[in-house]
């Protein structure tokens, strides 16, 4: 009988194999699960050499997969960017942007790129620009909120150079003052590409601290219980120059978390030149099962970009949008290549799916895996339309950070279907959860879950009625076993079943029974990818990895890491976050728009291309 290298005992499994969804035992053997059922079945593989971990009664669940993160370009940037993930209040939030201003070193800014949202605060509103230049007069900071605004400290002005002379970019405003000064406030009418190109202008790490950044974000999400993720792509992130970092990762065998990446075009009006190199040089699933291709998108083509800021109102797509993304999706399908497009509102999906149609009646897409990524507001017709063409729908927690915004805009009916996951699990649909991190949604695992189980924002908000919500089995499969049909991995993980890949997570908490408030609260006390364990915290603090030191010094992860926790973290080898505690919020209702002052501007926009020259960028970036 074959020997088990590992197996775990006493613990509470959910599998998510439907022929066997519970189990006390499990055991591994060269990266694979070998048995699962109780602790007599799964002993008789237990050898001489064998190691036996006591789960203590915790419940264990398949690893958790993103099927939509921007892991690749978040882990570059990652020790640069002081989270606001979770903080319950503003005042700690601008505390910890003090902090850290006194710790940047010239000329490094001080950067909040995504991840929260002001219904988060006790005080429930944005930071003024008078704070934020209160709390770092010298360090330049940048902030950015969801897709649609970003603020800038006096400092970060006079280094990005807007002035009085500055144009407003196509899509986009500089806010003025009364003399017509830049006031720090970007705005996104609705193209974020202003906010995304003033970013860009910041230092980069080198080459040794990204593969460092990197590495301490993977952690990161091996603490909140995450062992694989489908990248999405993202501006700025090119190939194949912005994937040495990852390459060199998997070289040497230091991923913790596997990825299968799409690739995202990054020149307007050479889309199709993009692809046509693109599907020369690799083909769908080339790679292994740690880093994989898995085909294009999220952007397709510029034309078909629309933009989910909830603030304005629905853009349409260009008219010529039909012929550019006709010629990509063609090309795609005659290559055999999965793809993937961001697509928020039903409009736009229509506009799409009459040209995947017609594609397909020329060249049948016959079984090809591609999907909508996001979908807030498609119908059922459309739904219907996505399953004819054996299409998927993947998922992300957007309307937990921009829920209050989208009932402002469109009402509280209209938001209790939105996006509908429900009716795409009764179309039988392909479904996946993930969270379009890092840049808008956070990267929490279990802040996405809080919102699909209990239909609230992370502000408090009830967005949907017990018909739209999640049940939490359900919700675990979308996060595992559906995740694994993006990537065409659905047969290789998501489950917690022989011959599967050994992707495990023992929690922090019952995800099962625990209150829906303090799901949001569950981490992993031990994360294990292919039968290795990459984390563990608590009593399992021994089995850990060695900590790697986080770089530079100065990196807000040394005294910030990660997600913001009320407690110092048990993990080996992690820096004690600042103490605090945490303040949850009840329901808020409808919010008022006092929050959103800062915003009005009497600026037109101008349609100035030359403004994009200066900034040296012509791409949108997700």
């Amino acid at each position: 009988m074959t020997t088990a290298s590992l197996i775990f005992t006493n613990g509470a499994f959910h599998t998510v194999d439907r022929a066997n969804p519970l189990a006390s035992a499990v055991a591994i053997k060269d990266g694979k699960f070998l048995a699962v059922g109780s602790e007599a079945e799964v002993m008789r593989f237990a050898g001489s050499e064998t190691q036996i971990i006591d789960a203590k009664g915790h419940t264990g669940i398949p690893g958790l997969n993103d099927s939509h993160l921007h892991l690749i370009r978040g882990g570059l940037n990652y020790n640069l960017e002081l989270r606001w993930e979770g903080v319950p209040s503003l005042a700690d939030a601008l505390r910890m942007l003090r902090e850290q201003a006194l710790r940047t070193p010239s000329p490094q800014w001080v950067r909040v790129v995504g991840g929260w949202s002001e219904f988060q605060f006790a005080e429930r509103r944005m930071p003024t620009l008078d704070e934020i230049n209160a709390a770092a007069p010298d360090t330049p900071v940048f902030i950015l909120h969801l897709y649609d605004r970003a603020l800038l400290n006096r400092a970060a002005l006079r280094v990005v150079g807007y002035t009085k002379e500055t144009p407003n970019p196509p899509g986009g405003e500089i806010q003025r003052d009364s003399n017509g000064n830049p006031t720090g406030m970007l705005i996104a009418r609705p193209n974020a590409m202003l906010l995304y190109a003033t970013l860009a202008k910041g230092p980069t790490l080198p080459l040794e601290q990204q593969v460092n950044s990197t590495r301490q974000f993977m952690r990161e999400l091996n603490r909140l219980g995450l062992t694989s993720a489908i990248d999405a792509g993202g501006g700025f992130q090119n190939y194949p120059e912005d994937y040495d970092v990852i390459a060199e990762l998997h070289a040497k065998k230091q991923l913790t978390v596997r990825i299968a990446y799409n690739l995202f075009t990054q020149r307007p009006g050479h889309e199709l030149e993009d692809f046509e190199k693109w599907t020369d040089m690799l083909k769908p699933g080339q790679g292994t099962d740690f880093l994989r291709h898995n085909g294009a998108g999220e952007m397709l083509v510029f034309s078909a970009a629309d933009f989910e800021d909830f603030l304005e109102p629905r853009p349409d797509l260009a008219p010529g949008m039909e012929d550019e993304l006709e010629r990509v999706v063609r090309h795609l399908v005659e290559h055999r290549w999965p793809f993937r497009l961001h697509a928020t509102y039903n409009e736009s999906i229509s506009r799409m799916l009459d040209v995947f149609e017609k594609v397909n009646r020329d060249i049948p897409f016959n079984g090809l895996h591609w999907f909508f990524d996001h979908a807030e507001t498609i119908t059922e017709a459309n739904i219907e339309r996505v399953k004819a063409l054996g299409g998927g729908l993947a998922v992300q927690h957007r309307m937990a950070f921009q829920g209050e915004y989208f009932v402002d805009r469109y009402g509280k009916e209209a938001a209790k279907q939105t996006p509908p996951v429900m009716k795409m699990l009764e179309a039988g649909v392909p479904v996946g959860l993930g969270t379009d991190a890092t840049r808008v949604a956070s990267y929490n695992p279990w802040t996405a879950l809080y919102w699909l189980v209990s239909g609230r924002t992370v502000g408090g908000m009830q967005l949907y009625d017990d018909n739209a919500r999640v049940d939490r089995e359900t919700a675990l499969m979308l996060w595992t076993k559906g995740s694994a049909w993006f990537s065409s991995e659905q047969s290789a993980k998501g489950e917690i079943k022989v011959g599967q890949l050994a992707d495990l997570v023992l929690l922090s908490k019952d995800f099962f029974s625990v209150p829906e408030e303090e799901i949001k609260g569950i981490e992993s006390v031990l994360t294990l990818v292919d039968g290795e364990v990459v984390y563990a915290a608590g009593s399992f603090t021994p089995l850990a990895p060695p900590p790697v030191p986080v770089l530079p010094e100065w990196s807000p992860v040394v005294t910030v890491p990660g997600h913001y926790r009320s407690a110092p973290p048990q993990a080996s080898g992690r820096a004690a976050m600042m103490p605090g505690v945490h303040q949850c919020s009840g329901p808020c209702g409808v919010h008022s728009h006092s929050h959103d002052v800062a915003r009005q501007s009497s600026v037109p926009v101008s349609d100035n291309n030359a403004f994009w020259g200066a900034l040296g960028c012509s791409c949108f970036a997700f």
